[in-house]
């Protein structure tokens, strides 16, 4: 390969071309503000972000109305988990989510316990599901919002959201999904689904950095949240600031060639996937598939080779764009605080990469990568003393080791 190869995909996906030709305009000649009602130029910018709302509604069956502008997933979800927790607080002050949840959801609860709110954390299986049944239990009677990724960011597990809606709805519970790794590879529908508000951002779905959106459910419930940026009332007053004309118009299309695109793409992505998987599965002994390979995105193929340190792992395949855990925690040498939820042991964590297949990557990227993973994991273990004791058949746990 004369290139380096990104497979980072749940890190950020690359601009569609398609999705730059369309923004460029907005920069230049229709630079308007859309709150601007004056002249053509406001006109044209509000057109452009009407239209935009209608294919982001569309890509999760909802109404355009219900769509509100932000910078992206860490404000919307702050701007969902927040916003109800004020508008609903003489309601109750319980608050759910899961022990897996990204940072963006578990932060702001977190915050919302320094001022008397109570959260509860549940737990997920070995291969990070939700069992509905535990969510039951855990709702009370001053439960108000149940706040959940639809699917993780580093194991791709997908969440059994219309299981969890159906209990959530007849609580009398509020649902907010992050749906930022779902909604280019797994359909998601908020009214099948029972969502009440659900956290998107444009640059996963390969549009630009900087932009996201939120879906607030409008009627059976009518959901309202409390603004957590204030002046000027732009976005029905949920989130003032001008909005960001060309990034909401690159969002837009980005759904648009998603919705237009969808089987086929998928596709093509679970095909990479499984070939990049299965390929490296062949080649190498000692690694096992994090999450769940039943329920998982398509995209995502979290790996632990074990008698091998990620970390050198990834320095030994530098021209491969890869990711031992989430890119929002990845400053941390710990352990994946995911994989440990999972009951992953430490060891094994350590040793995890992270691969995302996205629309830009090809087969011959695949091939390469397998074999270049080979040659690393191998060359690594060669000089593990554990490898070599494992692969003469002793059980690495009953040895007792001596630690003077």
């Amino acid at each position: 390969m004369d290139r380096s190869i990104y497979l980072d995909n749940h890190a950020t996906t690359r601009l569609d071309p398609r999705v730059l030709d369309a923004m460029i305009p907005y920069f230049t000649e229709n630079f308007g503000n859309a709150a601007s009602r004056n002249h053509a130029y406001g006109w044209k910018a509000e057109e452009a972000v009407d239209q935009a709302r209608s294919d982001v509604a569309a890509l999760i069956s909802a109404d355009p109305k219900e769509i509100i502008f932000t910078s992206g997933m860490t404000e919307s979800d702050n701007l969902a988990i927040k916003g109800v927790a004020e508008m609903y607080r003489e309601k109750g002050n319980h608050l759910i989510a899961l022990e897996t949840d990204i940072r963006s959801i578990l932060d702001p609860l977190h915050a919302l316990e320094r001022h008397g709110f109570t959260v509860t954390i549940l737990p997920v299986d070995n291969k990070g599901r939700l069992d509905p049944e535990k969510l039951r239990e855990a709702i009370r009677p001053e439960t108000i919002l149940v706040s959940m990724m639809a699917v993780n960011n580093e194991i791709g597990t997908i969440q059994p959201l219309e299981e969890i809606g159906k209990i959530t709805r007849e609580k009398g519970v509020l649902l907010h999904v992050n749906a930022s790794y779902a909604a280019g590879t797994v359909p998601v529908d908020v009214n099948r689904m029972n969502i009440d508000l659900l956290s998107m951002n444009a640059h996963l779905i390969y549009g630009p950095k900087g932009v996201g959106a939120l879906y607030v459910r409008r009627k059976n419930p009518r959901v309202r949240v409390t603004p957590q940026i204030e002046g000027g009332g732009h976005e029905r007053g949920l989130r003032s600031g001008t909005l960001n004309t060309p990034g909401i118009v690159g969002m837009g299309v980005a759904c648009r060639i998603l919705r237009e695109n969808w089987a086929k793409e998928i596709a093509f992505i679970k095909d990479l996937r499984n070939k990049l998987e299965n390929g490296i599965l062949e080649e190498l002994d000692y690694v096992s598939i994090n999450g769940d390979p039943d329920h998982r995105s398509p995209s995502v193929s979290n790996l632990s080779f074990a008698f091998v340190e990620g970390e050198a792992l990834l320095m030994g395949l530098k021209e491969i764009a890869l990711s031992s855990g989430s890119a929002c925690t990845s400053s941390t040498l710990e352990p994946s605080y995911v994989l440990r939820a999972l009951g992953v042991g430490t060891d094994l964590a350590h040793s995890s990469i992270r691969f995302t297949v996205g629309r830009f990557n090809t087969e011959e990227e695949i091939s390469y990568t397998i074999r270049r993973v080979k040659e690393a994991v191998s060359r690594l273990r060669e000089m593990s003393p554990l490898y070599e004791m494992a692969k003469d058949g002793i059980d690495l746990k009953s040895v007792q080791w001596n630690t003077h």
